[in-house]
């Protein structure tokens, strides 16, 4: 039997019962579309979250408090901690160190009421951070030394309180209640690896430290951000910065209470989380072919119940166990690769409506749908079809030909 005459019985058989066909190829379709759609969507989160953290620098280094769970008494960052750190003598491999105290307040500005994420900084951090700003200027050492009121305002922050993102030097606003200057506001961002950078307020860290973000000790901090002097010398500063804060905190090695991270360690920790994700909605996607290539078994058991004397009649005419086989496992695999190259519109068209959505509420996703992911689900769907439907041809190949004839 040739192979064109095979499948064009096979159009014609399914064409036969259209509705059937149509019900029994939409779990196909649905499985097909929702892999495709959630692989995108995983892919397309997984590429955002990598590109903000490639765009805070190659060459950055993070100090965070805690680390070791066994240190019983950890001390905090301070502010003593990041001047040990910008010795040049003590860490050579390190160019600059910004200091960050950071929590939320309330910021009204007439009538206008919001929480913002309030950050004390220092002049160096715009350099560490690569983050200029579009309007004014950024907080400074003259800043620093007399404790000024001034803030610099994120663009969305700018956006809440204002409605506009210039034009807004000069203002005064409030924060928990004090009357702050906006002397700048920062270029936009967009999302980061801690949220957005973009929805928040930068203030000097000395008046934060007195006025808005007290903390005990009074030269406590956050976060340190440490940018070494070359990207190739981000192994031995955080090897410098580690062995300075372990000798400041008096810990051994393996007892640290301070964890110090970089940009690799990041992408690293984010293609493990990512990963583990789209696996995750590829198997709840894959139970959607799953059910779909048994609705493709039931149907073909169906088929060859109702076509027992038909395929009596062709094996009493000289059709062989193979020609049988071949026919109904050609059906099987029609009915789900149609399924397949439906699905694959299907979820095309969904991820780009994730895609729409995620630009009206301006949400940093942007699905991607690969050519890989394409050919493994078009292939997945017609291997659902030779798996499901072997089992239903092979009863139909070993039906006794007198048997059929005489089945009613």
């Amino acid at each position: 039997m040739k192979w064109t005459q095979v499948f064009v019985e096979a159009f014609e058989s399914l064409a036969s019962n259209r509705l059937r066909t149509g019900l029994t190829m939409l779990g196909i379709v649905i499985g097909v579309a929702a892999t495709i759609a959630m692989l995108s969507v995983g892919r397309g989160a997984e590429a955002e979250i990598t590109t903000s953290i490639e765009g805070i620098g190659t060459n950055l280094l993070f100090a965070f408090p805690g680390g070791s769970e066994d240190v019983t008494h950890p001390q905090p960052l301070t502010l003593g901690d990041a001047e040990a750190v910008a010795d040049p003598f003590l860490a050579p491999s390190v160019a600059r160190v910004a200091p960050i105290l950071q929590g939320n307040g309330e910021v009204t500005y007439s009538g206008e009421r919001i929480i913002s994420s309030v950050v004390g900084v220092t002049p160096d951090y715009t350099t560490v951070r690569t983050w200029n700003v579009t309007e004014g200027e950024f907080i400074n050492d003259g800043h620093l030394i007399g404790r000024s009121s001034v803030a610099v305002l994120g663009s969305e922050v700018a956006e809440d309180l204002f409605g506009r993102r210039d034009g807004i030097t000069g203002e005064i606003i409030r924060i928990e209640g004090q009357p702050f200057r906006v002397i700048g506001v920062l270029e936009e961002k967009g999302g980061g690896p801690f949220g957005s950078q973009d929805a928040r307020l930068l203030i000097p860290m000395t008046t934060a430290q007195v006025r808005v973000l007290r903390r005990n000790p009074a030269d406590e901090i956050d976060l340190l951000l440490i940018q070494a002097i070359s990207p190739e010398a981000v192994t031995s500063a955080s090897l410098e910065v580690g062995d300075i804060l372990r000798a400041r905190h008096n810990t051994e090695i393996g007892q640290d209470d301070f964890s110090v991270f970089n940009q690799r360690d990041f992408l690293q920790t984010v293609a493990t989380i990512t990963g583990v994700l789209t696996i995750f909605l590829g198997g709840v996607a894959g139970i959607s072919l799953l059910v779909g290539g048994i609705g493709i078994m039931n149907i073909m058991l169906v088929s060859v119940t109702e076509r027992t004397r038909e395929i009596g009649l062709r094996k009493a005419v000289g059709a062989r166990k193979g020609d049988i086989l071949l026919q109904f496992l050609a059906e099987s695999v029609v009915l789900s690769s149609i399924g397949g190259g439906l699905g694959i519109l299907l979820g095309w068209g969904v991820a780009e409506l994730v895609r729409v959505i995620a630009a009206y509420y301006e949400t940093a996703i942007n699905p991607i749908v690969g050519a890989d992911t394409v050919m493994m689900a078009t292939v997945f769907s017609a291997a659902v079809g030779v798996f499901f439907g072997w089992y239903p041809a092979y009863r139909a190949a070993n039906l006794e030909p007198v048997e059929a004839l005489r089945f009613e």
